[in-house]
């Protein structure tokens, strides 16, 4: 770390303390911003953390939805993001007001809407509750067996949990540009330099890639199973910043990056966006700051609190 990189953090810690704030930083964050958060976790962790803070200054490092779902169940904290522009494919697969149309032509169908949270606050109001990738079984699990489930917007994380569950949904066609970028010929072929290798993966991949792994998890469970594999060697298949997390809590395990078809290993653009100085700027500036209107933020808050009681 160059002098002026460990200047940042130190000035990063002392604004952190003069606002009250907290850092909340997703798996998928360069290892600088992870080294300087208050908590790193997946979706459903930092969800919790957000509710539970007594900050006044919420920090969210990852994408717009995050900091969203942050804002929602914090109406009365300041919540900034690094890059405003930090968004989501997810969360752009399933615009609120096509999603607002469709059930409206549906009517009929009385659906049980199950929101996978990479979407926005819009989505987050319209649907039933919400679910990550770390309790989608069990939210799907809990759903009335007298309606028909929607799932939005991830149809890989869905066709998974349908898997899982045995429960027919109708999912909505999104997908994250990463996960799909992983290919059952990207896998095959880092398997064959590591034969003993175990491959863990997330659902957000196609059924091809899924069906080659040994271990299909949220990026938090992927935690658990890189320390408890009986093999050294690991090829996580999932977006290019957990592998820095898995490297400081599982040191002695060689953690191999999956490639896809084009490079190495996948990086989210979006994710990618935010930096440690754009972190500083944020905390110096409180800027900028995410707002919901209050109508949409009541109505996305209900979904949300319903999936954070049924997680515990």
């Amino acid at each position: 770390m160059s002098v002026t990189s460990i200047d940042l953090v130190a000035e990063i810690k002392r604004l952190k303390r003069e606002r009250n704030a907290v850092i909340l930083a997703h798996n998928y964050q360069t290892g600088d911003i992870q080294d300087v958060a208050d908590y790193v976790g997946d979706s459903l962790g930092l969800a919790y953390h957000a509710k539970e803070t007594q900050a006044d200054v919420i920090v969210f490092c990852g994408v717009h939805f995050m900091a969203e779902t942050a804002k929602i169940v914090n109406p009365g904290k300041i919540v900034v993001l690094p890059d405003k522009d930090a968004g989501c494919s997810l969360e752009q697969s399933c615009p609120g007001p096509a999603l607002e149309k469709f059930l409206q032509d549906h009517a009929e169908k009385n659906y049980y809407v199950i929101a996978y949270i990479n979407c926005s606050a819009h989505v987050k109001a319209l649907c039933d509750v919400i679910c990550t990738s770390g309790n989608a079984v069990k939210i799907v699990n809990k759903a009335p067996q007298d309606r028909p489930i929607l799932f939005v917007p991830d149809q890989n994380l869905g066709a998974w949990v349908m898997e899982q569950t045995g429960r027919k949904m109708d999912l909505w066609q999104g997908s994250c540009y990463v996960h799909v970028e992983f290919t059952r010929d990207s896998i095959r072929k880092i398997k064959e330099q590591y034969p003993q290798a175990l491959v863990v993966a997330h659902p957000e991949c196609t059924q091809a890639v899924r069906l080659l792994a040994d271990e299909v998890c949220s990026t938090e469970k992927m935690v658990t199973y890189c320390k408890n594999a009986p093999v050294n060697d690991i090829i996580v298949v999932t977006e290019s910043g957990m592998l820095h997390r898995l490297r400081r809590e599982c040191p002695e395990k060689n953690l191999i990056p999956g490639p896809t078809d084009r490079c190495a290993c996948a990086d989210c653009r979006y994710m990618k966006m935010n930096t440690l100085q754009k972190l500083h700027d944020c905390l110096r500036d409180l800027s900028p700051r995410v707002e919901i209107p209050e109508d949409m933020r009541a109505r996305a808050e209900a979904p949300l609190l319903l999936m954070l009681e049924q997680s515990r």
